[in-house]
């Protein structure tokens, strides 16, 4: 469903600087849900001057040749974009409802007057639900005061088990448990899979992962976690279905890049804000 009256197209839009035809992928994010350095905290690696300790809220960007995909909204993301010199999202992906994750939308709201039509965001019915009830006003009947006064939106719903398409590439959603009693999606294209915010994968997901060249996948700390998986559990997924390389992300204050990394088997590393991958295989 598309939110009343969009916002129509400019004159610059005929001159956006489009995605690069070979695709990339872009880590906006690869912090826990209160961010690195964390407010307040003292800890080593809060205090670090070392850039690969300075992570904000997760999210991931894909240069597509048919346009730039994200992956989530964070509260960081013009933050995110303006480093990255994003200059435009094609389309959004979300993975589930958490605030870390949707609570930057208003950020798209310059998008569709370089569109020349509503930004679309695909989620499942639960995520649809919450956006709704946090963004009301995106999606009211009331008159705008003028125009881009509200993000011009179009939901379009998706489920556990139906691939779709999205900018000319074949989603697979992979389902997630982030704790015992909330699933979130994960989501495989071609040999890539992103896969945030969970501690258990189910056998039938799991089957959905292998064969991959490329797994990004949650890591929260080292010690145990009710919703996330550590260190030691997300290492022993990779053993499980080993991709040729493997990214951990959604990373706490207790993870110092440098002395981690180098404890890391040769092909999993850590994620870090700003990485840039050449996208493997889409097809």
């Amino acid at each position: 469903m598309t939110a009343s009256d969009p916002a129509p197209a400019d004159s610059s839009a005929t001159n956006q600087t489009f995605p690069a035809p070979t695709p990339e992928v872009i880590f906006l994010g690869t912090g826990t849900s209160v961010g690195v350095p964390a407010i307040g905290c003292e800890c080593d690696v809060c205090q670090s001057t070392d850039p690969h300790n300075n992570r904000t809220r997760c999210s991931i960007l894909i240069r597509l040749p048919e346009g730039n995909l994200l992956i989530d909204t964070p509260p960081d993301l013009r933050t995110q974009l303006l480093r990255e010199k994003i200059k435009l999202v094609h389309a959004v992906l979300f993975t589930h409802e958490h605030a870390d994750h949707i609570y930057g939308l208003d950020d798209l709201r310059l998008f569709p007057f370089r569109l020349g039509r509503p930004v679309p965001l695909y989620c499942r019915a639960d995520v649809e639900a919450r956006i709704r009830t946090s963004y009301d006003y995106a999606f009211s009947k009331r008159e705008q005061t003028h125009v881009g006064s509200r993000p011009q939106l179009e939901i379009l719903s998706i489920n556990n088990d139906d691939p779709f398409e999205v900018l000319g590439v074949r989603v697979m959603p992979v389902p997630l448990k982030h704790g015992p009693h909330f699933e979130v999606l994960g989501f495989r294209m071609g040999d890539f899979a992103y896969c945030t915010d969970t501690n258990h994968v189910s056998e039938s997901s799991m089957e959905r992962l292998r064969g991959l060249d490329t797994l990004v996948l949650d890591a929260l700390r080292f010690t145990p976690h009710p919703t996330h998986f550590n260190i030691e559990e997300a290492l022993e997924v990779i053993e499980e279905l080993k991709p040729r390389q493997a990214f951990l992300t959604h990373l706490g204050h207790d993870i110092d890049h440098g002395p981690v990394e180098a404890s890391l088997p040769d092909h999993v590393h850590l994620a870090y804000d700003g990485l840039r991958l050449p996208m493997p295989s889409i097809q």
